[in-house]
């Protein structure tokens, strides 16, 4: 899971550079795909590092999607965003709701795992 939350990060953070540059933006609001994206590359570093708290990372990766999807959707819907706006918080809201998806299948997984150990 931590490879797969550093590739979501670095796809997040692609999607705010190339978002900031195509849109001609001077405001930091168009880079927060790439911020939230640097968050997931240092939980996936950081948890390929510390295997043994692989866990703990892996759940404040998700809890990062899941604030990430809700954050975009709602800025989405308040401010009836269009053009690379919408376009930036619509491609964040489906890459953190993959990322999402992943890791709750993982974790099932994990517990089915520790289960059968037991």
């Amino acid at each position: 899971m931590s490879d797969k939350s550093v590739i979501t990060g670095l796809v997040l953070v692609v999607l705010g550079v190339v978002v900031t540059i195509a849109s001609d933006s001077n405001s930091a609001t168009s880079m927060i795909p790439a911020f939230v994206g640097a968050v997931f590359v240092l939980l996936g570093i950081a948890g390929k590092k510390k295997p043994d708290l692989n866990h703990h990372f892996m759940h404040g990766a998700a809890a990062i999607s899941l604030v990430a999807i809700v954050g975009s959707l709602a800025s989405l819907i308040a401010r009836g965003s269009t053009g690379w706006a919408l376009f930036a918080q619509l491609t964040t809201s489906i890459i953190c709701a993959g990322f999402l998806a992943l890791a709750i299948q993982s974790f099932k997984q994990a517990r089915v795992a520790r289960q059968e150990i037991e």
